[in-house]
């Protein structure tokens, strides 16, 4: 605001500088008036062409206004108090309103008053000049003086607001930072350490029932404690991974390349059969072989396919599990159908949230943090549940 006083002034001197020089009396004053126009508009111009850098010095230093008022007084009494050059006047007691706030919009004004009215007692030209003539610009540099003030108040309490709504913008979101990342950990002990453990104590439990039977198999006891040692170190790995994942910087991760998801998937599906003994087949579809994504997408993608089939071995009592994924046109999609007993009518993800079921609820989300879409339920097929993702190919671009 102070640089558009500033450029009004420059245009305000500009025209009524050759007035000033005409009416001024020849030799030193025209030296003078000179010097003067010359003082008054380089410095308008300086403050309106870098107003960050000098601003800050006429803050600082009010004497500085003081002497340009002084020069335009010089000015105003060569051109006269009836020509554009008046109102030079008038924008003083208004950028000290700006620059100083009320009291130096009264005293710039009080000033500058006082200069006008010396002026035209100095150049009065008979009874024709009324009072309110006179008076008339002395009262618009008190106007505009209060005017200054008032708009500095104005962009003191904008300026507040402003750094007010900034900080609360800021902690709501750090605050949606936070509880996203407590969503996403709880997915990840989910889907890894939770899911690894829940199988420990399975185990753990048939154990103890082998070692307290009487025909007690010894081979059996040690088959039982195998697998538990082997889901227990699974589960410090799963462990390890997720804190090393924690620690991972963005750019280290992002530099790693890309991973090939297509025969990940098979080998976890080739996996869950032998882990489970349920017939789970994959079957390669569309016309590539290969589809290198970044390390995050990969992570969400196996971790829902993952899911989707330990879901089935939970809860579906399925006679078999088939695993589609490939590319087809510009999307890659994943499906995993089981011919098991199928979702009961009515599921909600709201519903299994509340009844602490967070299997389907992560993968939903985990598809969503990657952009894809996900449809859970029996799709075209007569029975059982399909899994099906679709991940558009321009999200999953290394």
């Amino acid at each position: 605001m102070s640089r558009q006083v500033f450029g009004f002034r420059l245009a305000v001197i500009a025209v009524a500088s050759p007035t000033a020089l005409l009416n001024a009396a020849p030799g030193m004053g025209v030296r003078l008036v000179g010097a003067a126009v010359v003082v008054t508009f380089m410095g308008s111009y300086v403050l309106f062409r870098d107003w960050e850098r000098f601003g800050p010095l006429l803050l600082r230093h009010p004497s500085l206004l003081v002497a340009d008022t002084l020069l335009g007084a010089l000015l105003l009494v060569s051109a006269g108090p009836g020509t554009t050059l008046a109102y030079v006047s008038v924008c003083t007691p208004l950028l000290a309103g700006i620059v100083y706030g009320w009291r130096g919009a009264a005293g710039f004004a009080s000033l500058q008053s006082l200069i006008l009215l010396l002026v035209h007692a100095a150049l009065r030209h008979g009874p024709d000049v009324s009072v309110a003539e006179r008076l008339l610009l002395p009262g618009l540099c008190v106007i505009t003086g209060a005017m200054g003030s008032t708009l500095r108040g104005l962009m003191l309490r904008f300026g507040a607001a402003t750094h007010a709504l900034t900080d609360v913008k800021a902690r709501l979101a750090v605050t949606e930072a936070v509880a996203a990342e407590r969503a996403r950990l709880a997915r990840e002990m989910h889907d890894s350490v939770a899911k690894t453990l829940h199988g420990v104590a399975l185990a753990a439990d048939a154990l103890a029932r082998s070692a307290g039977s009487p025909d007690m198999d010894p081979a059996r006891v040690r088959r039982h404690a195998e697998l538990i040692a082997g889901a227990a170190r699974q589960a410090a790995a799963e462990s390890r991974e997720l804190l090393t994942d924690l620690r991972r910087e963005e750019p280290q991760d992002t530099a790693r390349g890309g991973v090939d998801v297509l025969p990940e998937l098979a080998a976890r599906t080739r996996d869950f059969a032998a882990r489970t003994g349920l017939a789970a087949s994959y079957h390669a579809t569309g016309d590539r072989a290969t589809l290198p994504v970044p390390p995050a997408v990969a992570r969400h993608l196996l971790t829902i396919t993952s899911e989707a089939m330990d879901n089935v071995r939970r809860h579906a009592d399925p006679t078999r599990v088939a695993v589609h994924a490939g590319v087809h046109g510009d999307r890659l999609c994943i499906s995993v159908y089981d011919d098991g007993r199928g979702l009961p009518d009515g599921t909600t993800l709201e519903e299994l949230r509340r009844s602490g079921h967070f299997g389907l609820v992560g993968m939903v989300e985990r598809a969503a943090a990657i952009g894809a879409r996900i449809h859970i339920g029996r799709g075209d097929h007569p029975g059982g549940t399909e899994v099906r993702l679709e991940l558009p190919l321009t999200a999953s671009r290394p």
